[in-house]
């Protein structure tokens, strides 16, 4: 359903509304997994199973949203609040699936 250009304009950006399994998800999931560390383009597709070529334009997408940061070749998640929020509710989300609380 469209939109009015006025409403697209004043809208707020939903920076984390990244939908689960997507390519953007998955690798901004892997950053705040490892937030100490910064990877090339060719270490995340390698650990985020994503086509290497595919990897360098959601890249590009989320440093537009300000989501990932990089020098040179490398790229990592940056310090910030949102950020650290959507790691941990990802980690507590793992956490959950893994314990054996239904287990006999």
């Amino acid at each position: 359903m469209p939109i009015s250009v006025d409403r697209l304009e004043d809208e707020p950006e939903e920076a984390l509304a990244l939908e689960e399994g997507t390519q953007p998800y998955r690798i901004l999931q892997f950053l705040a997994e490892h937030p100490d560390l910064a990877f090339t383009q060719s270490e995340l597709a390698e650990e985020t199973d994503i086509n290497r070529g595919s990897v360098g334009a959601v890249l590009s997408r989320l440093e537009d949203r300000d989501l990932v940061r990089h020098k040179g070749r490398y790229w990592a998640i940056p310090e910030d609040d949102r950020l650290a929020a959507f790691a941990a509710q990802h980690t507590a989300s793992a956490a959950s699936t893994d314990d054996d609380y239904y287990e006999s």
